[in-house]
């Protein structure tokens, strides 16, 4: 069987990579696509790698028929998605991948995004998008809200950490480089070539990222009692992939096994060997994330670090893992590609 796709925000990183992932899916046809400031534009013209494609034009949102829908994509901005998700027809399956839905409680998003949710029903229906640990609620969910990509890579690396209850809660830091992409594509000053070539530096410093509530909510439910991680984000002049370093106390040996153990049967994370560190330019294009775990010099202390590309398996890829379950595909349809080396 194939399914008829929509995408909204077609226009953007996220959109651009889920045409390239859904073009080759064997059993998804892209219906319509939606990019309200591109409308009338065809794909080559947005984005010319694309050009081979045949592909519908895109589109205001309000002109597209959904009842040939059968999954949409948002690749909306936050505010703007839970707006536009509202109007949708209450049937149709969504994968959100805006920070709209991650939030269970509407006030902890006011407080993390500025505004008062415009959702609130449809944020009641909402199964959070970390694939490997809401496999089973996913498949079963008519929307889905996508991770941030940040907060995606610090939790595959720690949730099995805390669930089999090998490190210290209270002592956890998490230190995250991620490329440019994640700032999306709109016009901003900061991210001109000019500006941020040749440099590397710290954002959102001293417990500001929104991405700490999605750690907050997740972390906490998990060990049952308040956990706080200290998190800081750091812009890379490079393109693709987000580099993660967590320093934890426990076990060097236990933090391994927790995390083997855990991923064993999972096909898109590979647990290094003890001692192997994982690199952005090893998994860059795929939806594979890599963990490597080696121990501190300090006894008792271990570091783990986690690499993925933050516009596959941290957006568009885990997308469309949560979409393929959501119409009842096979998992790692369209998802096997190898990553791009060099």
């Amino acid at each position: 069987m194939t399914y008829s796709i929509a995408i909204l925000g077609a226009s953007g990183y996220t959109g651009a990579e889920l045409i390239r992932l859904i073009a080759e899916h064997p059993q998804m046809t892209l219906t319509a696509l939606g990019a309200n400031t591109k409308a009338g534009q065809s794909i080559a013209e947005v984005f010319p790698h694309l050009r081979h494609l045949d592909l519908p034009a895109l589109l205001q949102i309000d002109e597209i028929d959904f009842a040939k829908i059968d999954l949409c994509f948002c690749a909306l901005p936050h505010k703007t998605s839970q707006e536009v998700i509202a109007r949708l027809p209450g049937d149709l399956k969504i994968v959100d991948l805006s920070a709209d839905f991650r939030l269970r409680d509407p006030q902890a998003y006011q407080t993390w995004y500025g505004n008062a949710h415009a959702a609130v029903e449809q944020q009641k229906e909402a199964v959070y998008g970390l694939t490997e640990f809401y496999r089973d609620e996913i498949a079963r969910a008519r929307l889905v809200a996508g991770t941030g990509c940040n907060a995606a890579t610090g939790q595959f690396m720690l949730r099995p950490l805390i669930s089999a209850g090998v490190i210290d809660l209270d002592e956890i830091i998490l230190d995250l480089k991620c490329a440019v992409s994640g700032a999306g594509r709109s016009l901003k000053e900061n991210l001109l070539h000019a500006e941020l070539s040749e440099g590397y530096h710290a954002y959102a410093v001293g417990g500001t990222h929104r991405h700490l509530g999605e750690f907050d909510q997740e972390f906490s439910a998990l060990a049952g009692r308040a956990v706080k991680v200290q998190f800081t984000p750091h812009l890379l002049p490079a393109n693709r992939g987000i580099l993660a370093t967590g320093y934890v106390k426990g076990a060097p040996e236990a933090v391994h096994a927790a995390l083997a153990a855990a991923y064993a049967d999972e096909p898109f994370i590979v647990v290094l060997p003890f001692g192997e560190m994982p690199s952005t330019r090893h998994v860059r294009g795929s939806n594979f994330c890599h963990i490597g775990v080696v121990g501190d010099r300090l006894p008792g202390r271990t570091i783990v670090i986690g690499a993925l590309d933050n516009l596959t398996k941290g957006s568009s890829g885990q997308a469309l893992q949560n979409a393929n379950l959501m119409l009842d595909i096979e998992e790692t349809t369209g998802l096997m590609m190898a990553p791009l080396f060099p």
